[in-house]
């Protein structure tokens, strides 16, 4: 049956804006007094409420009261919310002056949670990722990335990876599986990294395809976990088997962005370091530039350099990076409203980075904007002024969230 929701004070529907650098917040379309009319959970006309109406008259009709500002549900396209326990001791270190390898070195950062993670079971991780995803989605978050990561053995990987698609099911945020098992070298395995990588190729990944629980790898390039050679060698391997690519790129030295554009990953990710060299590479290319400004936050370092990479001409999208050491938080409008006063990102960026540009960090087409045969992944503001949602900083909540009925878990069959 065909619904008719509305009447907005306004609409931001995001159609027909650029993929890729520089938007200026006039080529925003705002739809005054507007409706959404739906069927099946899908879009089917978005325009003026009393003209849909109108045109529908046998359209059942959610009626909206008061100020409303209607706009896409975000997409947060970087997240590692399957986890256990808390890494509180490691947060209290870094404001103390201890550095992020100081951290791990005394027995906090990764392997901390690495720990914590092993000792819950599958249905703890499941339920503790539910909680999470509908917290997400409260805010606004219809969409959301999920890592694996810190279990870094073949059962514990899997046990997360089940985790994410059990907890796909019992939410109505959609998710989308990553295997980051190329997290870091966990210490308990006797080999190098290029031993480790082609373990998780040969033992891992083939389970991974069978079972459906991600389509996609990533690895985080860096001193603490693998250098550039060892990643190619890795990702190049994973993309032979079928999967697409993302990469935990530049967050403390560079190098990580420019494996990315070699093997032609989906996106890049952290991206603090990066100077004007792999700017001007990110630019040229179709790898999404994902910043990630909560783990700035998290960790007081500068944040990536958005507005030079929107300047240059890259796809630009914002994620929260949530994960339990270096970006606790999880707020990811809050976050992004804050990088935007500092970065210098117009209104129409920062929407843009949140949604349609973030879905193509995934490789989504069916959200991200409001329009016909999207799916009716919506969320609305208390407010008569889109300006405010971000003018508040993210303490403004949306009062009301749709999301269709439809868990395309993993994105698409490996």
């Amino acid at each position: 049956m065909k619904k008719l929701i509305g009447p907005f004070t306004q609409i931001l529907p995001l159609p027909s804006l650029s993929l890729k650098g520089v938007l200026r917040d006039e080529q925003l379309h705002i739809i005054p007094n507007g409706g959404v009319l739906t069927e099946n959970e899908l879009i089917l006309a978005v325009g003026d409420f009393e003209e849909l109406r109108k045109a529908n008259p046998k359209a059942e009709i959610e009626e909206i009261t008061g100020s409303q500002v209607l706009m896409p549900g975000f997409i947060d396209c970087h997240t590692h919310i399957c986890f256990g326990g808390k890494r509180a001791k490691d947060y209290a270190m870094r404001i103390a002056g201890k550095t992020y390898l100081e951290i791990a070195q005394s027995g906090g950062g990764i392997w901390d949670t690495v720990t914590q993670t092993r000792a819950a079971d599958e249905a703890m991780l499941t339920e503790l990722l539910v909680q999470r995803a509908n917290r997400h989605l409260a805010e606004g978050v219809t969409t959301i990335e999920v890592k694996s990561g810190y279990g870094l053995s073949l059962a514990e990987e899997l046990k997360q990876l089940r985790a994410i698609k059990a907890a796909a099911a019992k939410t109505k945020a959609k998710m989308v599986s990553t295997c980051l098992a190329a997290h870091m070298v966990p210490k308990d395995f006797n080999g190098s990294q290029r031993e480790y990588l082609e373990y998780v190729l040969h033992e891992l990944l083939p389970v991974v395809r069978e079972e459906n629980l991600a389509a996609r790898v990533d690895i985080f390039i860096e001193q603490s976990a693998f250098d550039a050679e060892n990643a190619l060698f890795y990702l190049d391997k994973a993309k032979q088997m079928g999967f697409e690519i993302t990469v935990h790129a530049d967050q403390f030295t560079t190098g990580g962005s420019k494996v990315a554009v070699e093997v032609g990953a989906l996106s890049a990710d952290h991206l603090e370091a990066s100077g004007a060299a792999e700017i001007e590479l990110l630019a040229e290319s179709n790898t999404v530039a994902v910043t990630l400004p909560g783990a700035s936050l998290g960790l007081g370092m500068p944040y990536a350099p958005a507005r030079k990479l929107l300047d240059a001409g890259a796809c630009l999208a914002i994620a929260s990076d949530w994960n339990p050491g270096s970006a606790p938080m999880g707020d990811l409008l809050m976050q992004a409203a804050v990088m935007s006063a500092s970065e210098k990102l117009t209104t129409a960026e920062v929407f843009a980075g949140l949604t349609y540009r973030a879905a193509a960090a995934l490789k989504i087409t069916n959200r991200g904007i409001l329009a016909p045969g999207m799916l009716a992944d919506m969320q609305a503001y208390p407010c008569a002024d889109y300006h405010e949602i971000l003018y508040y900083q993210g303490k403004m909540k949306p009062g009301k969230v749709w999301t269709a009925d439809f868990n395309d878990f993993g994105i698409s069959q490996i």
